[in-house]
Order: structure tokens, then C-alpha cells, then sequence
């Protein structure tokens, strides 16, 4: 693209609209990846209660068992990079327009930041506890019926009340606003509660967000603070002045980040997408797995979910599997361009 040197320019430059991030401190900051690309979080799990026994001898208090884990490997992968020149020359024939410093923040927040969000926003959905399917595209008659149902399946996950977000368009939040629901009740606050939230309905902060910001085919998604994670490990910008071999300014920038759902917290996360858009459960029968065709299936044989489990594998066709002791076979399934299906266990 050509440098436009004019007989004059004016003093000021015309910038892109930009938004702030949507996701920034709206995820769980208890885990720290500093010094390491690959994070271990294990989630120790706990066992049922038994009627205590009177006679029982050492064994009152039901059979020991030492306690066991699940482990979710968490690995750092998306590492960007941008580079640009102001050239000394071009710079005084543009009337001194481009400060390299207001650059790079123009960099930042036409690119880098959007950019963070729309991975994090596709990363969240794919790995939610809770893809759901809509049969139709929700309407102003139904929307609140299908946010209840998020709300609801939040509940039944014992997520706590506060800190939940959720992400919705503009053209969903109007039907929000224009619903029948609506019109009787108010759960939809009125004023702005907090930046970057414009509401709450049935306690969830309401966070609209561009449409090209949710993955195609997602009409919402939910989310609680403790349950998602983006750590930055690296965000680097700066500045050169006349460096060698460029006679002007040298912006370089540097970002190295991702973005996860937490396996032990996966119910915090709801995703409502289009009908067709979600891969079908395998089955299981005998040891044995089969999905669609051209689906690729991920089992565990510890009863823990291949979703986030670090002992998930891919399944061979034809393979029989074997479940550890008092464990079970879990798997899920994920055809091309879909999202990934429900568990199915045996």
C-alpha cells in the first residue's frame, strides 16, 4: 500500500472506532503460567460420605483410599507479532502526523486487542461444560426463556451468584430489550452498572459485544469470572528512534497469551449456538467407540472428562478400551467445523 504524500495535510489523522477488551478482568487471575509454557492444575477428587459403622473396628469410618487427582495441562500457544516503520522522510511530507507513539497504540487497538478477544471468545465456547443448541434463532418471544435456561443450568452447577458475564450481541440484547418478558418485568437493569456492562438479567452482567466478536452461529455464551482464564505472559511494546538500517521510528510489539476453561469449573461456562453446529456423542458398547463419520473421538478410562483431561487420547478405530477400576470410559466426539459433543460414559 502507497505512502500518500500530499501538498498538505491536516494536523490531524482520522482513526478506526476501537473498543477496550470485553474479556479483561472478567477472568480468574488465581492461576500464574510466569516462567512456564505448560501449567499442571490438578483437581483433587473427593469421595461419597458413608453411614459410619459402630462394630466397624479400623474401618468405622468406611474403606481408606488414598485421595486421587485429575490433572489439565494448560499450554501456553498463541505468540503474535507486529512490526512497523515511520520513515523520517515520509514523516515531515505528512506535516508530522504520525507520532510513533500515538502508531502504536493505534496498533494495538485496531489489532492486537480485538484480536485477543475474538480467540479467547472461540476458545470459551469450544471448550464450554455447556454447548446447547437452539432449534431456531432465538426471538424476542423466546430469548429470555433461553438465557433462564443458561441461568438455570449455572444453578444446577453449583456456580456461585456473583461474577457471572454474559456475552451477547447487540441485535440479542434488542430482543432482551424488546421482549414480552421484558415488557412485564424488569431484569434487565436500566442504567450501566460497572464499565464494559450494560445490564444484568437474572443476575448475569450483560456484556454487549460486536457481532464479529462471537464465533459464527453463537448466539450467546456465559461465563464466570473463576472459571475461564487468559494470561498474558507476554505483552511487549516499544519504540526505537533511528535504529540501524531505519532512518525514522521502528514500532515493534510482542503478545504471548491463550485463553482456557477450567475443566473442575466447566459448568460456569454455557454457549447457546445454531442447530447442527455441535458434533454428536459417540457411543459406547463394549469397550468400543463409534461416531460420524470423519469424527475424531477423545476418551479417558479414569472417569475423568476428555474435555480437559490430561490422560485423554484419541481413539483407534476398532480399538477396545478397558475402564481403571471402578472407573469409567468417557468420550466425546468433534466432527470438522463443528463443536465439540457432549460426554457420553460408560
Amino acid at each position: 500500500m502507497a505512502i500518500n504524500l500530499a501538498s498538505k495535510y491536516s494536523d490531524q489523522i482520522a482513526e478506526v472506532f476501537t473498543r477496550a477488551s470485553f474479556i479483561k478482568g472478567k477472568t480468574a487471575d488465581t492461576f500464574d503460567l510466569t516462567g512456564v509454557k505448560t501449567l499442571k492444575v490438578y483437581t483433587p477428587i473427593t469421595v461419597e460420605e458413608v453411614d459410619y459403622d459402630r462394630d466397624g473396628g479400623l474401618a468405622r469410618y468406611g474403606d481408606v483410599t488414598e485421595m486421587q487427582d485429575v490433572v489439565q495441562e494448560l499450554t501456553m500457544t498463541q505468540d503474535k507479532a507486529f512490526t512497523l516503520t515511520i520513515d523520517k522522510g515520509n514523516d515531515l511530507d505528512q506535516n508530522l502526523v504520525k507520532n510513533a507513539a500515538d502508531m502504536l497504540r493505534l496498533q494495538l487497538n485496531e489489532k492486537s486487542t480485538p484480536a485477543a478477544d475474538k480467540y479467547a471468545f472461540r476458545r470459551f465456547v469450544t471448550m464450554a461444560g455447556t454447548i446447547a443448541e437452539s432449534a431456531a434463532k432465538p426471538t424476542k418471544a423466546d430469548i429470555i426463556s433461553k438465557i433462564a435456561d443458561a441461568s438455570q443450568a449455572l444453578d444446577d452447577a453449583l456456580v456461585p451468584d456473583d461474577d457471572r458475564y454474559l456475552y451477547l450481541t447487540s441485535e440479542m440484547y434488542k430482543l432482551v430489550c424488546t421482549s414480552d418478558e421484558f415488557a412485564g418485568v424488569d431484569v434487565l437493569a436500566r442504567q450501566s452498572i460497572a464499565k464494559g456492562v450494560c445490564g444484568e438479567v437474572f443476575g448475569m452482567n450483560v456484556v454487549r459485544v460486536p457481532k464479529s466478536y462471537l464465533p459464527k452461529d453463537v448466539y450467546f455464551l456465559v461465563t464466570h469470572k473463576d472459571a475461564v482464564l487468559m494470561p498474558y505472559k507476554i505483552a511487549d511494546a516499544k519504540v526505537h528512534e533511528d535504529p540501524v538500517g531505519v532512518s525514522g521510528a521502528l514500532i515493534e510489539g510482542r503478545h504471548y497469551y491463550d485463553a482456557y476453561v477450567l475443566g473442575a469449573k466447566c459448568g460456569g461456562v454455557y454457549a447457546l449456538v445454531a442447530a447442527g453446529r455441535t458434533s454428536a456423542a459417540p457411543t459406547i458398547s463394549s469397550g468400543k467407540l463409534t461416531a460420524g463419520s470423519g469424527a475424531t473421538i477423545r476418551y479417558t478410562l479414569d472417569g475423568s472428562d476428555p474435555r480437559y483431561s490430561s490422560s485423554a487420547r484419541d481413539y483407534v478405530s476398532g480399538k477396545t478400551l478397558l475402564a481403571d477400576d471402578g472407573c469409567s470410559i468417557r468420550a466425546y466426539a468433534v466432527e470438522g467445523g463443528k463443536y465439540p459433543s457432549p460426554v457420553a460414559t460408560e
